[in-house]
């Protein structure tokens, strides 16, 4: 699994009643052929992903299709989450 980042912006609360910042992050989700996740027009992943005074987590996140929006009901292994959370890390610090 490959992931490249499409875009971020940072969501606005304008109550104030979450706490810490939140983000939604559209990445392009690129999978082998052989990957149950494999679709021919493409993948995006959006993720929302909350940065806390003690802690940044992804809250969560769904898998379309690229060509027609379709939500895919699946879930990443533990790893790929893994490599989905220090993706949004790394293009917070980006920002």
């Amino acid at each position: 699994m490959n992931l490249t980042l499409h875009s971020i912006e940072q969501l606005e609360d304008p109550f104030g009643i979450l706490a810490g910042d939140r983000y939604e992050i559209f990445f392009h989700l690129e999978v082998d052929e052989e990957d149950e996740l494999y679709h021919e027009g493409g993948l995006l992943l959006k993720v929302l992903y909350v940065v806390e005074e003690n802690a940044s987590r992804v809250a969560q996140y769904h898998i379309f299709e690229k060509d027609t929006n379709n939500f895919i009901e699946v879930g990443l292994d533990d790893d790929e989450e893994v490599l989905v959370k220090e993706m949004c890390e790394k293009e917070i610090e980006l920002l």
